[in-house]
């Protein structure tokens, strides 16, 4: 009687945990997507699934610009950014087949004027260090280079060795786009054809990409515009130029294009009978060569999670017991994740054109779906984070509202602050005084302009004019008075996760 009771009761406990089919996998991120949307007034998104070798889903939700009814579909374009540099990977792994160079070759072996500050790293960096982010600089060290701006990869490149490292040569993770940039220039000077010719015809070509473009200069009509919040509601951007960053940051596909690319990753180099790279090139694009840190509080809200790890062109790390390989991308109101987990033969790639934390809400339901976690409302989770963001800044706003010193004015006249700063990474910020204020201008960056309003002493506050894309929280710029009463210097004081301003010293020459 006892046996049998067991058995029932194994039964009945087995039975109440059965595993969905794909089908009620599918509809229940369905459901979840459309719920998420309305939850964050979310304009467009676009979900691809690749499961064992085949496209199980592929839907748009919204529409491509606010205010206008043109629904996002599953041919869409977006920018996936940062997801563009595992193309730059397999472009260097086709390159490897072809035994034209090799992972361990020293970069000035191509580029031979490429400089970084320390001359060590200089001459030991190889075509693997370029890719795995380990060189020693801070994450994003160099940003406002590429971000737009008018230089060149060439010029941005020349400037590199201004740069000084937060840590040694291999020893710390540093994520860096313009160490993808060098990548991309070390392609096109083993191969002799421009990166995007070269990604063209070895990987998107083969593979039917058809709608996939190197620049927002060659996209069809039917792509999304970026949003964010940027004006203090909604609102739509225009499309960042991010030519010279191309191999870091680039491109824009859809998600019936990387399903295509997702089902290549997943078959080891091969799709659909052609071998775009080798099987050992493909296992080594996904391995880790830079171990990076957990944090507690990381570790307590994915207590599966044992390591994580930089690949080449992809991240990696345990979860659920499965091995996850995957990427985002972020550029101004786009945000995209892509996921591989290879013992699931399961892919997916989530777009969104906002910068609302959509994008990983739905990766994260869709990886816990297929991997059979236990429930968890990210969506919910996630609007609890975003109310005590707020909270958190606008008491921000407060401290520094009340640490303004009241009734004080400017050293100097207006006119006696306008003038060109000049640094030597960045090149020249220049202060003019119009109509009784003054405006910055960055010399580079045509859209960088900011109105200065005073805020105390010789600190006056940045107001970024519309034609800034990026929703930069409240910044200061400081003026340095010398010995003789002019000022020599300026110092730029603009919070922000990805644009190190603190890295430029910009002082008068004029």
């Amino acid at each position: 009687m006892k046996k049998t009771a067991v058995i029932l009761f194994v039964l009945l406990f087995c039975g109440s945990f059965r595993a969905q089919t794909l089908e009620e996998r599918i509809a229940e991120i369905d459901a979840y997507a459309q719920k998420v949307m309305t939850d964050w007034h979310q304009p467009g998104m676009a979900i691809a699934i690749v499961k064992d070798d085949k496209v199980v889903f592929a839907k748009g939700y919204g529409t491509r610009e606010l205010g206008k009814n043109d629904p996002v579909d599953a041919d869409t374009d977006f920018a996936i950014a940062s997801n563009s540099k595992a193309f730059t990977v397999a472009s260097l792994a086709i390159l490897v087949d072809e035994k034209k160079l090799a992972w361990n070759d020293k970069v000035t072996k191509y580029l031979p004027d490429f400089k970084l500050y320390d001359p060590y790293v200089t001459s030991e960096l190889t075509i693997r260090d370029l890719v795995t982010h380990r060189v020693g600089l801070d994450t994003f060290s160099g940003d406002l280079l590429w971000y737009e701006t008018d230089y060149s990869s060439d010029e941005i490149l020349q400037r590199v060795r201004f740069l000084k490292p937060v840590s040694g040569f291999r020893t710390q993770f540093g994520y860096s786009n313009l160490m993808f940039i060098a990548a991309g220039k070390v392609i096109e000077k083993v191969s002799g054809k421009p990166w995007c010719t070269f990604v063209t015809e070895h990987i998107l070509s083969p593979l039917g990409m058809n709608r996939t473009t190197c620049s927002i200069k060659t996209l069809p009509e039917n792509s999304a515009w970026p949003h964010n919040e940027s004006g203090g509601t909604l609102r739509v951007l225009q499309r960042g130029n991010v030519d010279g960053a191309y191999s870091a940051a680039a491109l824009n596909s859809n998600v019936n294009d990387l399903s295509k690319w997702m089902r290549l990753q997943l078959g080891k180099g091969k799709f659909e009978g052609k071998q775009i790279f080798s099987e050992s090139q493909a296992w080594g694009m996904h391995q880790p060569y830079l171990a990076q840190q957990i944090s507690e509080n990381s570790f307590r809200g994915n207590p599966t999670r044992h390591f994580t790890g930089v690949a080449s062109g992809w991240f990696v790390y345990d979860y659920q017991g499965r091995k996850i390989i995957n990427h985002s991308g972020g550029l101004d109101g786009m945000l995209s994740y892509t996921h591989l987990i290879p013992e699931e033969n399961l892919g997916f790639v989530v777009l969104t054109n906002s910068e609302y934390p959509v994008f990983t809400i739905m990766a994260n339901k869709i990886r816990d779906l297929f991997v059979n976690a236990p429930k968890r409302d990210w969506n919910g989770e996630a609007l609890e984070q975003a109310k005590r963001n707020k909270a958190a800044e606008a008491e921000a706003i407060k401290n520094a509202d009340a640490a303004r010193v009241p009734d004080t004015k400017p050293t100097l006249p207006l006119t006696g602050y306008a003038g060109s700063y000049s640094d030597e990474l960045y090149g020249a910020v220049n202060i003019a005084e119009e109509n009784g204020h003054l405006i910055m201008r960055f010399s580079h960056s045509p859209n960088f302009v900011a109105d200065l309003a005073h805020w105390h002493f010789d600190t006056f506050q940045i107001k970024w004019r519309p034609s800034v894309a990026y929703n930069f929280p409240r910044g200061f710029v400081t003026f340095t008075i010398d010995k003789d009463g002019k000022t020599d210097e300026l110092k730029i004081d603009q919070p922000n996760s990805d644009f190190w301003f603190y890295e430029l010293h910009p002082k008068r020459v004029k």
